[in-house]
């Protein structure tokens, strides 16, 4: 698992109390070396005094008995050194022979001495510095620590003169103790400040970085954009750093906000061309196929000869060109409509009406103008409750079309169409409405671009896939985009998943407010029943053959139709049942 990385400021005060910390171990260091050296040479001075006198002879004038029958150690007890300095006195093979341990002072000092055991004798045997060398430590079991010096007397003898050094070292301890606890304190100390400055220092920073944020959250892709977010000037200041990082963020903020108006200038101009060039068209195709028409039902009669078959075709193919470019022409229409903002016709809207009337008018087209059998296998997944939204019912019925129409012409015959309707399974929640399908799938380089305008499948969702004709359907690649953009002006979302086997469509809308069920549900309560009685007249209509999808589709059911299916959307069970 990798390690959440640090902020600037743990780097910061990490790097601070980092070289404080160094620093205060370099100080400590020089501060505990030079105490050592001058501890210890006060130390070796003090036995330098008493290894002189252990060296000179006794003075001229009359010693106490005491100190006649101490021979050469008598230094030992003579007063004048500390509590526990020993003298050993060496025979020529190394070997202490005598020795005195001072365990009083004062007079009794003589008398107190103790000699020392053989264990420490041995310790001082072995460590023992030689005539010449100088001080030595020395440790003594039992004793502690010991600076310790040879010398010869006047008599000849070699003498051993040790002192404690506990003392000194007590008091190094106690300065590398009170070091190292001033230093945690100091870091502590140091660390907590450190963190309030560097938080003040980076305030700015955190300034320039909300600012950034702001923009990142704007909606940058598409629409008109006002960039007008900007660093303040207090963080702009060239002089300084984050100042620095703040004016280039202001400028380039200047920049792309130029480019988003030079963009929207743009986008605005060619939607009001396409707007313009739609709403011109429709005059001129709408006499096309009007004179087209009028053609193709005046030849036959007695004033007109019955044209050929190249001319029947080539009227054929005028009014279906026709019509093709004015369903484009709608649909751009509608698309620089939508794009231009204007607000739809929302209300309460029960989507299990518009779902019926839009699977029924989808089989009624698959059937074909010659009444054959349905080429695809159409089934309704719905719940028993009414699924209310705030919506157009118009546009979205031109969704559920579109949608429907893309599984109907993109798959081949026998596939089986779904559509699902899933109220919201927690307060506040969307509803859920999905159109699956068990076809080839979309290919995976398709995929991203399906909403986009005029993207068109590969052959296995080409248009007349479904149609078992193999002509063209007049598919503008429009259909899909209009999808996108009527479900986003209502505030809800659509995504595809598509693979081999399955393709499913997906829309979420955001369920009606309660408020507003209630403000509604007298007239919502009157269409319901208005809408369940006229439900099976209509989808009788819609389940009988006819010329092509479309609101009426046909004139009813014709001999051997088969029965009309009926879905009540106040009815108490659930309907999943193929249409």
């Amino acid at each position: 698992m990798l390690r959440r990385p640090w902020t600037l400021r743990t780097r910061l005060v990490v790097s601070a109390v980092s070289l404080i910390a160094v620093v205060a171990a370099v100080i400590g260091t020089v501060t505990a070396i030079a105490f050592h050296s001058y501890m210890y040479g006060k130390l070796d001075d003090q036995l330098h005094s008493v290894t002189e006198r252990a060296q000179r002879p006794p003075g001229p004038g009359p010693l106490p008995q005491a100190l006649r029958a101490a021979g050469p150690l008598g230094f030992v007890g003579g007063g004048g050194q500390p509590l526990g300095t020993f003298g050993a006195l060496l025979g020529e093979d190394g070997d202490v022979t005598a020795s005195k341990v001072v365990e009083d002072s004062g007079l009794r000092a003589q008398e107190s001495a103790k000699p020392l055991t053989g264990e420490q004798r041995s310790a001082l045997e072995e460590a023992a510095p030689g005539i010449g060398e100088g001080a030595r430590s020395v440790d003594l079991p039992g004793l502690g620590g010991y600076r310790v010096e040879a010398a010869t007397t006047t008599e000849g003898y070699t003498v051993l003169v040790g002192i404690p050094s506990a003392e000194v070292s007590g008091a190094l301890t106690t300065l590398i103790v009170v070091e190292v606890c001033v230093t945690a304190a100091g870091l502590l100390a140091a660390s907590i400040a450190g963190t309030v400055l560097v938080g003040v220092a980076l305030r700015p920073l955190r300034r320039v970085a909300a600012t950034a944020t702001r923009v990142s959250e704007l909606p940058l892709h598409s629409g008109e954009v006002a960039l007008l977010e900007r660093v303040p000037d207090a963080e702009a200041d060239p002089r300084t750093e984050v100042g620095q990082v703040g004016a280039a963020l202001n400028r380039m903020l200047g920049h792309v906000g130029s480019a988003l108006t030079a963009r929207q200038e743009s986008e605005t101009r060619v939607r009001q061309f396409v707007a313009d060039a739609s709403h011109e068209l429709r005059t001129p195709l709408a006499s096309i196929r009007g004179y087209a028409e009028l053609t193709r039902r005046a030849t036959g009669s007695r004033e007109t000869p019955e044209p050929d078959p190249v001319t029947r075709h080539a009227l054929g193919r005028i009014e279906s060109e026709a019509d093709r470019m004015t369903g484009l022409v709608e649909d751009l229409l509608l698309l620089a409509r939508l794009d231009s903002g204007r607000p739809l016709s929302y209300g309460s809207t029960d989507l299990l009406p518009l779902v019926v009337d839009a699977i029924g008018d989808a089989r009624a087209a698959d059937r074909g103008a010659r009444g054959q059998d349905a080429l695809h296998r159409w089934r309704l997944e719905l719940p028993a409750e009414p699924v209310t939204v705030r919506a157009d019912p118009d546009r979205f019925q031109q969704v559920l079309v579109n949608l429907l129409a893309n599984a109907r012409t993109h798959t081949p015959p026998g596939t089986t169409v779904t559509v699902s309707v899933r109220p919201p399974v927690r307060a506040g929640g969307p509803v859920a409405l999905e159109v699956r399908d068990d076809g080839p799938g979309i290919p995976a380089e398709l995929l991203p671009h399906v909403f986009e305008r005029f993207a068109r499948g590969d052959a296995s969702r080409s248009r007349g896939a479904g149609t078992g004709t193999g002509t063209a359907t007049g598919s503008t690649g429009l259909g899909l985009a209009i999808v996108q953009a009527v479900v986003s002006a209502h505030g809800g979302r659509v995504r595809v998943e598509s693979e081999p086997g399955r393709t499913v469509f997906a829309i979420e809308l955001p369920a009606e407010a309660e408020a507003t069920c209630r403000a509604d549900s007298a007239e919502a309560g009157a269409e319901a029943e208005a809408e369940a009685e006229a439900q099976p007249a209509r989808h009788a209509e819609s389940a009988g053959p006819g010329p092509g999808p479309g609101p009426n589709p046909g004139p009813g059911p014709g001999p051997g139709a088969e029965p009309a299916l009926r879905a009540d959307s106040q009815g108490g069970d659930r309907l999943s049942t193929p249409v």
